[in-house]
C-alpha cells in the first residue's frame, strides 16, 4: 500500500512539475516574463515547482487512497 501511495504521489508530482514549466513557458498571466525579468530567477520557479509538485502530489495520493478497492479484497 506505501509503494502504491509512493507511486501515486511521484505521478502527480510530476504533472505538478510540468504544469509549473508550462505555465513559466507559456507566460500564463505573465508569470513567464516575471521570472525571466527577477534578480534571481531560481528562486520564484522553485517557488512555483515546489507548490506545484506538493499540491498535485498530495492530490494524486489521496485519490488513490480513496479509490482503493477495498471491499473488493475482502468480499466473502
Amino acid at each position: 500500500m506505501l509503494r502504491f501511495m509512493a507511486l501515486n504521489a511521484a505521478i502527480g508530482m510530476l504533472i505538478g512539475t510540468l504544469v509549473a514549466i508550462a505555465l513559466i513557458w507559456l507566460d500564463v498571466g505573465g508569470v513567464g516574463t516575471r521570472v525571466a525579468r527577477a534578480a534571481n530567477p531560481v528562486l520564484p520557479v522553485l517557488l512555483l515547482v515546489v507548490s506545484f509538485a506538493g499540491l498535485f502530489g498530495g492530490a494524486a495520493a489521496a485519490s488513490a487512497i480513496l479509490l482503493l478497492p477495498y471491499e473488493k479484497k475482502y468480499r466473502d
